[in-house]
């Protein structure tokens, strides 16, 4: 499934590709967010465009909405989007615990009140593996529970025991129902949690790798610890984790932040980023982040960045504030494909250096160039 090509010399960082039942995904890569089952104000043609190789959709909120029972009439989410690339599906543990209203945690799962209309819902381990077979995506995340931050040593440990019984019950659900998608078997990641002890986090690893899942990911990280915390949860992990099996860091990040986490070994990412701050008029460059709503750019007729992607390169920065100023759809279209254009070609950029053997160096220089600002990465679009 996962076969790694090459690491870098200097760093953790390596290249690989990982085979899924609808495609295959070259690695370190970056995965758009769509989740509600659609990227955000942008057509499946126009992803291919931009060379997406895989998106993410969200359980929880399809469960809400439209709910099971359509997903299955429509013949899963892939039919349902119009997308025949892969599709890694999260849980939907997360927006239990950050969206959901008046839940309750039990040994059994979490019931809770939608957060649409406030009706009581039911989600645990095997209710999200079920419904994550309905949606029939290539990747299909464990259930968990993501502690909050901060959280005492006692608490996280509790948390983590619950994320690790959620888990065995996963795997049991997996062996007996053994899901399929596209004609092949769906692939099951698991979710290493802890918060930012360190002991937590090993054994979560260790604990998880035994249990046997296609690929690990990183859990519970931007939920409010520093930057140096987020990177010594990866320091901590990644060494555990097997090397023919691919690494995922959800919900991360700044640009920097995926450059330094693909250093320290991480091969997947997914963020809301580069679409929910394009409805906002922010734009990403290897600057830095620009916004697109101050007046200097009101004679501006320069493209956003000279590298920007073929669908926006023939509208100049003034004419996008134009448009963002107006409230035109259209301008916060351009600036979403011009984010995920970034986020995508950095990626690929990354991919190439670890290739050619200087990721190290475009590591240094694209950090160095980098000027980050307070940039909001919670978890919602």
């Amino acid at each position: 499934m996962f076969t790694l090509h090459k690491t870098c010399p200097k760093t953790a960082a390596r290249s690989g590709t990982l085979k899924t039942p609808h495609g295959e995904i070259q690695t370190p890569i970056f995965m758009p967010v769509g989740t509600q089952g659609t990227v955000k104000s942008v057509h499946p043609t126009e992803l291919e465009a931009l060379e997406a190789q895989i998106i993410l959709g969200n359980t929880y909120h399809l469960f809400v909405r439209p709910g099971l029972e359509i997903m299955r009439e429509a013949g899963g989410l892939h039919a349902f989007a119009n997308w025949n690339k892969p599709i890694l599906t999260d849980s939907g543990g997360y927006q239990v615990f950050s969206l959901a209203r008046l839940r309750k945690i039990t040994e059994e799962g979490c019931h809770f009140s939608n957060h649409v209309d406030g009706s009581p819902m039911f989600l645990g381990p095997e209710t999200a593996m079920e419904a994550q077979a309905v949606l029939g995506s290539d990747i299909a995340m464990l259930f968990d529970e993501c502690p909050p931050y901060p959280c005492d040593a006692a608490y996280a440990s509790k948390s983590l025991d619950l994320t690790m019984r959620w888990a065995r019950r996963c795997r049991d659900w997996i062996d007996q129902h053994q899901p399929m998608t596209g004609g092949q078997r769906q692939l099951h990641f698991g979710i290493i949690q802890g918060s930012v002890y360190r002991e937590l986090r090993e054994r979560a690893a260790r604990e998880m790798v035994a249990l046997g899942f296609d690929g690990y990911a990183i859990g519970g990280v931007s939920v409010g610890e520093t930057e140096a915390e987020m990177m010594s949860v990866a320091e901590w992990v990644c060494p555990l984790l097997p090397e023919n099996q691919a690494r995922y860091a959800m919900g991360l990040g700044t640009p920097p932040q995926m450059i330094e986490l693909i250093a320290r070994g991480v091969d997947m990412f997914d963020c809301v980023l580069p679409t929910r701050v394009a409805r906002n008029g922010t734009a990403f460059t290897a600057q830095g982040t620009m916004s697109l709503r101050n007046a200097c750019f009101a004679k501006d007729f320069r493209p956003i960045a000279e590298d920007t992607h073929p669908l926006v390169k023939g509208f100049s920065r003034a004419y996008i504030r134009h448009l963002i100023q107006t409230n035109e759809i259209l301008g916060l279209r351009l600036i979403t494909l011009h984010n995920l254009h970034f986020y995508l070609s950095l990626a690929a950029k990354a991919r190439a250096a670890i290739q050619q053997g200087c990721f190290a160096e475009f590591r240094a220089d694209f950090v160095a160039g980098y000027q980050t600002k307070n940039t909001d990465t919670t978890e919602t679009e």
